[in-house]
């Protein structure tokens, strides 16, 4: 009498802990979409100084490497998260009464979606973290969660069943980790320092938690033109207002936007307090709830805007021919 083999417990339950973590990530990257949408900050666990956790803690979040098509890299993570979910566990919830040949077809095409999925995932976290080490230079939880996430998704689809062909997988996970490759290389490429045709260059992206001035905020790098400064002295002759806070790496972008010389001229008011635990009184009664808000004609305007758009906004008639533009925004 013949035994049967017993299947190995990482076998039996690799698609629930597959799904299972796809799911937290799908709910992690759907908080981060959301906050990025409605111009919030995200949650960051407290620190011994408070404005270098805030300010490290989204910095990375609101990097130019954090925008892909103008829409936010989480929104692509919340996809592929739940499109990771949806492979493990939809083969799970198939009627026995299924024909044995179509579960079988559903078995092998969802783990070849699997195998797709997590080394793409993998790839790409990889090329993040490379960003957070040397570009960005600081920490990031979230990032790094999501690192492991996606390399445990690879992990378990890789030793989560037998797999018959080897060669299939080390194919498979070849050519998508090329493409992920390239197509990153592609999506990234004019993060620092790309020229668009019309002369306009990318402002810089190296600025993080470690180089920020206590209270003021990291050094404004770019120089102004003609354009930035008129249209700086415009905004202000019409009582335009920049809300900010110093460790605010969205109004970061913006000063960098007008450049050194031009933001001088910027009616600009500081809302955070010098513990950054607070907001002082002038923007509590604006109803600032977000940095940086440029108040233009009575109106609140949330976010980093081009130089172009606070043109129309305040009715600037003058040379606009600005300098720089927000990777992913120009």
């Amino acid at each position: 009498m013949s035994r049967r083999r017993s299947i190995p417990w990482i076998h039996r339950w690799s698609r629930p802990i597959i799904g299972a973590i796809a799911t937290v990530g799908a709910v992690l990257t759907g908080y981060l979409t959301i906050t990025k949408l409605t111009g919030g900050e995200v949650a960051c666990t407290a620190g011994a100084d408070a404005a270098e956790t805030i300010a490290s803690c989204n910095s990375v979040l609101n990097s130019p490497y954090a925008t892909v098509f103008g829409l936010p890299l989480s929104l692509f993570g919340f996809l592929a998260y739940g499109a990771m979910t949806a492979f493990a566990l939809v083969p799970l919830a198939v009627n026995r009464d299924t024909s044995k040949e179509l579960r079988n077809k559903l078995e092998d095409w969802t783990w070849l979606f699997l195998l797709m999925g997590s080394t793409a995932m993998a790839v790409f976290s990889g090329y993040l973290m490379y960003v957070l080490a040397t570009q960005l230079q600081v920490a990031c939880a979230y990032c790094i969660g999501s690192a492991i996430f996606s390399l445990s998704l690879l992990l378990l689809t890789l030793f989560g069943r037998e797999w018959v062909d080897v060669g299939q997988i080390v194919f498979t996970g070849v050519i998508v980790a090329m493409v992920t490759i390239v197509g990153t290389l592609a999506i990234y490429a004019n993060v620092n320092g790309a020229t668009t045709a019309d002369g306009r260059t990318a402002i810089p992206t190296n600025f993080n938690a470690t180089n920020i001035i206590d209270g003021k905020g990291w050094e404004i790098t770019t120089t102004s033109g003609a354009a930035e400064t008129a249209l700086a002295e415009h905004l202000t002759e019409e009582g335009a207002t920049m809300y900010g806070a110093y460790w605010c790496p969205h109004c970061h972008d913006q000063k960098l936007l007008f450049g050194k010389e031009a933001f001088k001229k910027v009616d600009y008011v500081e809302c955070a307090t010098p513990n950054s635990q607070a907001q002082n009184l002038q923007c509590t009664a604006a109803q600032i709830e977000s940095y940086p808000t440029w108040e233009i004609n009575g109106q609140l305007e949330k976010g980093a805007q081009p130089l172009e758009e606070l043109a129309e906004l305040s009715n600037y008639q003058g040379e606009k021919n600005f300098k720089h533009f927000i990777p992913g925004r120009e």
